[in-house]
């Protein structure tokens, strides 16, 4: 089975006196925006005990979900912290669409339902051209958004619905990066008419690059300066959109920088909520390193790709006042070795 897959793209600066940015804002940086009743929570670093810095927040609503849910990866910023998983954290937060008046409103230049996020529906206004019967019991499983609420949506009118559901900032909170909008596009639109001699001309050369034949050559001298195959198939995989910063594809494979545990179906650890299985949600690509910067120098991060795993069923008890964590797992950039 394919699933849809995402692309996350930095849509300009937040500006926080134009814009007022809620729970239902995918973005990169400033403070976390959490619905109501939940509290604003800043993890700490397991390694060095400092206060985690915001680094991505990702609405996320599923499909057939009664909940609106978003997602917020918090890390620790010291120079030996970044690059380690235990650094990290996620938090899932959701509330019910009932406990709210507000429903997330499409830009005006992409009309689109929540539904339009599934191979599902239109297809970004395309002629539909598989039926719904082809998910069969696996469509319930088809992530409905990411959908982002970009500058055109927020204006003063919806933003004034949502004060009272969401927390200012306080003296107490840690410094935070420069907040950007995450825009998205389907990956898919990003090869045009020639995905399909793209597509096959990278699994030609990847295969070349296993077959021990006319590719071994190039292969071994890939290998000596990248370190595996595994960073080579990263590399073309983004090479037909480089700046994109974060990849969305609940249910589907994470694409690996660098080659992970062979037991990496034990690393991921069941969700600690309910101790239901976990399954891949998103990762944080190379790209938004750039991004990641505050007033201070000292603010930023170092790291290769950040991989999301979280419940599979979206455990969440109505009422809590508390996120609940799910799971993290760092790759660090394999060219970071060469300048070490």
């Amino acid at each position: 089975m394919e699933y849809l897959v995402l692309v996350g793209l930095c849509d300009g600066e937040l500006d926080s006196m134009r814009h007022h940015p809620t729970f239902v804002t995918s973005k990169v940086g400033g403070q976390p925006d959490v619905p109501s009743p939940l509290s604003r929570h800043f993890p700490r670093c397991s390694r060095c005990g400092s206060a985690l810095v915001h680094v991505v927040q990702v609405y996320c609503p599923l499909e057939g979900s009664s909940y609106h849910r978003t997602l917020h990866l918090f890390a620790c910023t010291g120079e030996d912290c970044s690059g380690r998983s235990e650094c990290w954290t996620v938090l899932r937060s959701q509330c019910l669409e009932a406990d709210t008046s507000y429903r997330p409103t499409p830009p005006q230049e992409q009309p689109l339902s929540a539904t339009d996020w599934c191979d599902s529906a239109d297809d970004w206004g395309m002629e539909q051209q598989q039926g719904d019967d082809e998910w069969g019991e696996n469509f319930d499983t088809c992530v409905a958004a990411f959908i982002v609420t970009s500058t055109s949506t927020v204006d003063m009118e919806v933003s004034s619905k949502l004060e009272g559901l969401q927390l200012g900032p306080s003296e107490n909170d840690p410094p935070c990066f420069r907040p950007y909008f995450i825009s998205v596009v389907e990956e898919s639109d990003l090869f045009g008419e020639d995905h399909e001699l793209r597509e096959g001309i990278a699994v030609g050369e990847l295969d070349c690059f296993e077959d021990g034949g006319g590719g071994q050559e190039r292969y071994e001298k890939t290998k000596v300066k990248h370190g595996d195959a595994v960073f080579v198939r990263f590399m073309k995989m983004i090479s037909i959109c480089p700046e994109q910063i974060l990849r969305y594809c609940r249910g589907g494979k994470p694409l690996f920088i660098s080659e992970p545990p062979a037991n990496m179906p034990q690393v991921v650890s069941t969700c600690a909520s309910c101790g239901g299985p976990r399954t891949f949600e998103l990762q944080l690509m190379p790209a938004l390193v750039s991004l990641l910067r505050g007033e201070s120098s000292e603010l930023q991060l170092e790291f290769g790709t950040v991989l999301v795993y979280t419940c599979l069923g979206s455990c969440w008890t109505s009422g809590t006042n508390k996120a609940v964590e799910e799971f993290c797992y760092v790759q660090s950039d394999p060219d970071q070795q060469l300048f070490k």
